[in-house]
């Protein structure tokens, strides 16, 4: 059973600032935890139910893993179905992004609200293989409880970057691209080996201080009527169309 002290220190990292002020983080579901554990992410503590219990007290981190009730996760989740096991993983000391030693093309997330389309983005980067994502310092919390939920375990491999993007970008003499409205079409885009693609909040696009920074503009074309893509389908779009151009 769980006690009060343990409830507690679990429900408040529901919050960002709680989570800030414990260094702390929550991954629920065995899969997304076996992923983190299988990662540079350092355990805190799991608890699971006893179907799950058992796929998890045989691991080296045994010690922390403790079994409880289904009433006793449905307490502490932030899931209205618990999937079974919930951890605690301590957050990582941030670190800015050195474009020195860059060789890959980067993406970098200005203002990013909504936690579904980062934690989709993170997802999507792993799954092309990007390792590192920059994000401005008003992006949403790469350690929301949802965007780790969306990421469904990728957030343990792709490096989460928060800095001033216009020290960042300034300060480098690789390209900068970004997607605007008006700009050169995505699809006959020619890819360095390495540069930063900038996308922008969801209601407001790029920030105004980093247009003049941008130095290639680009472009989705479409032949609807809507007049915007979701910002996680752009950086799918765009994703997939750099590793075409670098596989060719």
């Amino acid at each position: 059973m769980l006690s009060k002290s343990q409830i507690s220190l679990v429900k408040s990292l529901h919050q960002k600032k709680y989570r800030k002020e414990e260094h702390l983080f929550i991954v629920e579901g065995l899969k997304s935890i076996l992923e983190f554990l299988n990662s540079s992410y350092v355990l805190h503590t799991i608890y699971a139910t006893s179907g799950i219990f058992p796929k998890l007290a045989n691991l080296s981190h045994k010690q922390k893993v403790f079994e409880v009730t289904d009433n006793d996760l449905i307490k502490i989740s932030i899931l209205k179905q618990p999937q079974g096991a919930l951890a605690i993983f301590e957050i990582p000391k941030n670190e800015s992004f050195n474009p020195e030693n860059m060789d890959e093309m980067t993406f970098v997330l200005d203002g990013i609200q909504d936690p579904g389309n980062l934690g989709t983005i993170i997802r999507t980067a792993d799954w092309f293989g990007f390792k590192h994502i920059i994000c401005s310092e008003n992006t949403v919390e790469a350690y929301n409880p949802k965007v780790v939920q969306a990421t469904m375990g990728s957030l343990s491999r792709v490096k989460i970057h928060y800095q001033s993007l216009v020290d960042l970008l300034k300060s480098s003499s690789a390209p900068k691209f970004g997607t605007l409205l008006e700009g050169n079409n995505l699809f006959e885009t020619t890819w360095p080996k390495a540069g930063f693609l900038i996308l922008g909040s969801e209601g407001n696009g790029i920030s105004e201080e980093l247009l003049p920074i941008i130095t290639h503009p680009i472009t989705i074309p479409g032949t609807g009527n809507t007049e915007s893509l979701n910002v996680a389908i752009s950086a799918a779009i765009c994703m997939a169309q750099i590793q075409i151009n670098i596989l060719k």
